[in-house]
């Protein structure tokens, strides 16, 4: 069980952490989020979860790597835990969250680049094409945005980012985009860092896009998040040190990336891992290839009701090659409709 007392005091923290000067829903939306998670986990062990296989598959492996003395026993140094962000921590549906960024910072930059009205990135931006942005993959859209911020120091673009958080709705529920997330998972991670798991994102996002919101809203620190990087350069301007923006994308965190970036970020393979399609994939394959006991979880969208139903054919989170290696393999499928009897705070 968790340490009631530990996550009232994590809970408290976070909400006195949470930006003060943007939004009164971004402040709101995080705390009852915290809350609403924190009250279930007192109550016991990820109570969003129906008690189906993959709920029984979770406590089973954490009770055996905590449990000092078995043989499955894994000290807390080694307890590295990775989760994909859209479609495993929060929706991403109809479009990526940080897309429907790319489109207001582009289309806002737009004016001073004529010469994006032929690039195909730009075109699927402003015409929401998710199909397209799908098929031409994370580097060609990150590299519009990066031409859009550059010369950007690092301090304002955080600033731009958290003002968007701040007013930005999703499109189908209008709810703040930071009310999207999963309360299974938010309890997820809460129960893995009660046990001694350090708990880190690993994600195709932008990094600087997820450090804004992961400590809010997922109790992960920026310094526990691997996402796709933009590259950087100091730069003294009016007397002060700055990092500004470069139009230049120097490291995808997607796909075989991810293993990559976490050996790169961690220096430690995981031995837990969640993600929801088939960018997930490499990043599941090399924690199952852990010596450590090990467990590698999808979350499989077939809630068309409280959230969307997609796998093999979406053009966003596709989930075809992974799902049949979890198939084959045994790693746990979370069936969204079956085994979650809560998915959105709100609802």
């Amino acid at each position: 069980m968790l340490d009631s007392s530990r996550h009232r005091t994590a809970v408290a923290a976070a909400i006195v952490r949470a930006p003060r000067a943007h939004s009164r829903a971004w402040c709101t939306g995080m705390c009852l989020f915290a809350l609403a998670s924190a009250t279930s986990a007192w109550a016991q062990p990820l109570a969003s979860w129906n008690d189906t296989a993959p709920r029984k598959a979770i406590l089973k492996f954490v009770t055996d790597v905590t449990t000092p003395g078995a043989p499955t026993f894994v000290p807390a140094d080694e307890r590295i835990a990775v989760f994909d962000n859209d479609g495993t921590l929060w929706a991403e549906q109809p479009i990526y969250f940080q897309a429907a960024f790319l489109i207001d910072q582009v289309h806002a930059a737009a004016p001073k680049h004529p010469e994006w009205k032929k690039d195909p990135a730009f075109k699927a931006l402003m015409a929401r094409d998710t199909a397209a942005l799908a098929a031409m993959g994370p580097r060609p859209v990150m590299r519009i945005l990066a031409q859009a911020n550059t010369g950007m120091s690092t301090t304002a673009y955080e600033a731009s980012l958290r003002d968007w958080f701040a007013r930005a709705k999703h499109p189908k529920t209008g709810r703040p985009y930071t009310e999207m997330v999963y309360v299974p998972m938010l309890e997820l991670l809460q129960y893995l860092r009660g046990s001694g798991f350090k708990t880190f994102i690993v994600s195709g996002g932008g990094i600087e896009f997820m450090r804004v919101f992961a400590q809010q809203v997922y109790g992960i620190p920026p310094e526990q998040v691997i996402g796709t990087i933009v590259d950087v350069s100091w730069k003294v301007v009016d007397g002060n040190p700055a990092l500004i923006r470069r139009p230049k994308v120097d490291f995808v965190d997607d796909g075989p990336g991810k293993p990559v970036g976490i050996y790169r970020a961690i220096g430690r393979p995981p031995i837990f891992a969640f993600g929801n399609s088939d960018g997930d994939w490499q990043m599941l394959q090399w924690t199952a290839a852990s010596a450590r006991p090990h467990l590698m979880g999808l979350v499989h969208h077939t809630d068309a009701a409280r959230e969307w139903a997609y796998d093999r054919d979406s053009k966003i989170g596709k989930l075809d090659k992974a799902l049949d290696d979890a198939n084959v393999k045994g790693w746990t499928v979370v069936d969204m409709k079956q085994d979650w009897n809560k998915v959105f705070a709100f609802q």
